[in-house]
């Protein structure tokens, strides 16, 4: 029997963002099933609408507008079409990358994607998250929490009950769960908690020269670069050696010019 056949069948849980970073997909990867909370509340200013790419100045906001009423879940949230932002962001994607080794091989499908005016966020986001899978090489079931029907009110229950719906014993879950989550509470109903410790990695980008290494980018950066050592680069099993003099740093740490939106 394969190593995954003889543990515990691993579920990961999480809200649908807008071209995620590499630890979401770090997470798809070690999950049997991947769950999309997109039944929950939306919250503004957060990763649900927008991400970052890198510059030769820093980083820049990628963002979509959306219609925003307070207390709307995701599900629900439509995206504003009213200004051209996806043309804005194809443009930054092409001012930014096009020197990068795999940009030819990705940007044609990544356009056309952006280009189709998704009425909700939601929509726009899962195909993303859809396309990206697949780049990656990923094959892991994936289904949307408002699919399942969970009633529960109680956060921690409701995530107890979606790993039952998927028939998941375990529960991969990010670090900053530590905080907040009753791995006790998980255990009495039959659920074992093993939260993510990321390394993330370093790997070849754009714009060393003037910028140095920017960890914790939306994961095109790395595709851009990379193409199909990919996966192999996110997951550690392939370590890129940089320059001993390269500065790194996070995105965090860098400045965002204006987004594109």
């Amino acid at each position: 029997m394969t190593e995954r056949a003889n543990r515990m069948r691993r579920a990961a849980i999480l809200q649908p963002g807008y071209l995620p970073w590499l630890g979401f997909f770090e997470q798809m990867s070690k999950a049997d099933e991947f769950v999309l909370l997109d039944d929950v509340q939306y919250t503004k200013n957060d990763w649900r609408n927008r991400n970052r790419i890198k510059t030769q100045q820093g980083t820049q906001w990628l963002t979509v507008p959306v219609s925003f009423r307070f207390g709307q879940r995701i599900l629900d949230v439509p995206i504003d079409h009213s200004s051209a932002w996806a043309r804005k962001q194809i443009q930054a994607l092409h001012s930014w990358y096009s020197r990068a080794p795999f940009f030819d091989r990705y940007i044609g499908e990544l356009t056309a994607l952006l280009d189709e005016r998704h009425a909700l966020l939601v929509d726009l986001d899962v195909a993303l998250i859809d396309w990206l899978r697949e780049q990656l090489g990923l094959s892991v079931p994936m289904v949307r929490s408002s699919t399942l029907s969970i009633p529960a009110d109680d956060r921690q229950v409701r995530l107890i009950e979606i790993c039952k719906a998927v028939r998941c014993e375990a529960f991969y879950e990010g670090n900053a769960g530590r905080g907040y989550l009753d791995t006790e509470k998980f255990r009495q109903h039959g659920v074992e908690i093993e939260f993510q410790d990321y390394a993330h990695p370093h790997y070849h980008q754009l714009w060393l020269a003037e910028q140095g290494f920017i960890s914790h980018l939306c994961a095109i950066d790395l595709l851009f670069n990379h193409g199909p050592d990919s996966l192999a680069i996110l997951t550690g099993q392939r370590l890129c050696t940089l320059p001993a003099s390269t500065r790194v740093r996070t995105a965090d740490d860098v400045n965002a010019v204006k987004s594109a939106a």
